[in-house]
């Protein structure tokens, strides 16, 4: 069969799957992409404000190193800006709270014996992340032990200082939206070298947080959608996948069949595991899914009429061991003409407040603002939230993580192929695991896949 011919179906129009049937069209492979929401962009999502901008309900950063994504919105034209950095960021930790400089490297004003545990603690971090391969990361000499622990006993034995221990925990929640209890050491090693290091992940200054879009992160979606036109097809969730040896059959909720020679599935990981095969997935990779939950976040932003914090000197970002929400960045506009306080809500708070009524989220968010930023942060313009978890097609962000056990038991399975089925998506992806450098990764080397398995 040359490919020219081949036909093939991708389920889900977030950025893996876009990308997908783009590299697979401009190859000219007949493509049709299947969409279970109503709008394409998957778990980047853009919102309007009464003022006109525009805001993103979910993943919108880009950073040095995410050099796929950032050369995809040049030639797209999609404008960038960089995060507000300048002034001070806040640390809440043990109740005291103090300000740090937010140029990377910076240290925050803590007790000596607490700076230099957090320092040791981060170069043994790193210096065993760095060591740990990218492509399979369960072939690590040490992978059977450090796949045996979670992240919160490595941080038990490996600090020993409150605040040393607060800080490892406040980083795994806003790097995971999930508690040190729920996360391999192993994967959390494997992640923090995917996006070069921990540091990285968590930084504004030359870090993962650095660079936003103009208009969204969801445009990137938008304009792929965009060129693939008609190919794209919203509202059709995939709730069957049959396969012989001659093609697949992809059957709807809506009731509508595609015939194709093969299928590229780029929902979550545990949404996969949701659709019915026939025949049935082999076990390992049943099982698989099962292991690969979503994190749990909850993401705020409150609208003002300017940014009243860069008043004071402050650049707007808070890190606390105190929630619900522990994680805040300046998310105005580029043109600064109003403000905007992002907050997170993550990990097992997330779970908590998901079943808070709105009112008392917001009275709770707020007043957290108000810890971190004084009395005028109360009074917000507008407020927008989302639950991640609550939504049908997602169920968590910002990606899956790994518990115990599961790398070294199902790793190798990982990006397996099952027949004419393929899989996709940011938690597939070797380097930027869980951003949206690492979707677009992974869509464009499933395609290649593809191809090269339709090819005779």
């Amino acid at each position: 069969m040359n490919t020219t011919n081949a036909r093939v179906v991708v389920a889900g129009a977030g950025l893996a799957g876009l990308a997908t049937a783009r590299q697979l069209t401009n190859a000219g492979v007949d493509v049709v992409v299947l969409e279970a929401r109503d709008r394409v962009g998957g778990r980047t999502e853009g919102i309007s404000t009464s003022g006109g901008f525009r805001l993103d309900l979910g993943g919108q950063w880009i950073g040095p190193g995410q050099t796929r994504i950032a050369a995809l919105a040049a030639e797209l034209g999609l404008a960038t800006f960089e995060t507000f950095n300048d002034g001070e960021l806040l640390v809440q930790l043990g109740g005291k709270q103090s300000r740090m400089g937010s140029t990377r490297g910076a240290v925050p004003k803590l007790n000596p014996f607490t700076l230099a545990d957090l320092a040791q603690g981060l170069k043994r971090f790193t210096k065993l992340a760095d060591r740990v391969p990218l492509a399979e990361p369960w072939r690590f000499a040490q992978a059977e032990r450090l796949d045996g622990e979670t992240f919160e006993t490595w941080i038990r034995r490996n600090l020993r200082s409150r605040g040393g221990r607060a800080y490892f925990r406040i980083a795994c929640e806003a790097v995971f939206a999930a508690d040190a209890a729920d996360v391999s050491v192993l994967h959390a090693l494997f992640y923090a070298h995917s996006g070069a290091d921990l540091e990285t992940l968590l930084s504004v200054d030359r870090g993962a947080q650095q660079t936003r879009f103009v208009d969204g992160a969801v445009g990137l979606a938008e304009a792929l959608a965009g060129q693939l036109g008609d190919r794209v097809r919203l509202g059709e969730a995939v709730r069957r996948i049959e396969q012989t040896d001659d093609g697949v059959t992809v059957i709807t909720r809506t009731g509508t069949t595609e015939h194709a020679d093969a299928v590229v599935v780029t929902v979550p990981p545990t949404l996969a595991g949701r659709i019915e095969y026939a025949p049935a997935l082999p076990a390992w990779r049943d099982q698989l899914t099962q292991k690969m939950p979503a994190g749990s976040v909850i993401k705020i932003h409150a609208v003002y009429d300017r940014p009243f914090w860069r008043d004071a000197g402050l650049n707007g970002q808070a890190a606390s061991d105190e929630g619900p929400v522990k994680i805040t960045f300046d998310n105005s506009p580029h043109h600064g003409d109003a403000g905007v306080l992002l907050g997170f809500i993550e990990g097992r708070d997330a779970r908590e407040w998901s079943d808070r009524t709105p009112e008392q989220r917001r009275t709770a968010v707020l007043d957290c603002f108000v810890r971190y930023f004084g009395m005028q942060a109360a009074q917000p313009i507008e407020l927008f939230e989302r639950d991640w978890s609550a939504e049908e097609f997602s169920r968590g962000c910002y990606g899956a993580h790994f518990a115990p056990g599961v790398l070294t038991s199902f790793g190798h399975r990982l990006r397996t192929p099952v027949g004419r089925i393929h899989w996709a998506g940011t938690e597939y992806a070797t380097v930027w695991n869980g951003y949206m450098e690492g979707a677009l990764r992974s869509g464009e080397d499933v395609a290649d896949e593809v191809m090269a398995a339709l090819t005779p």
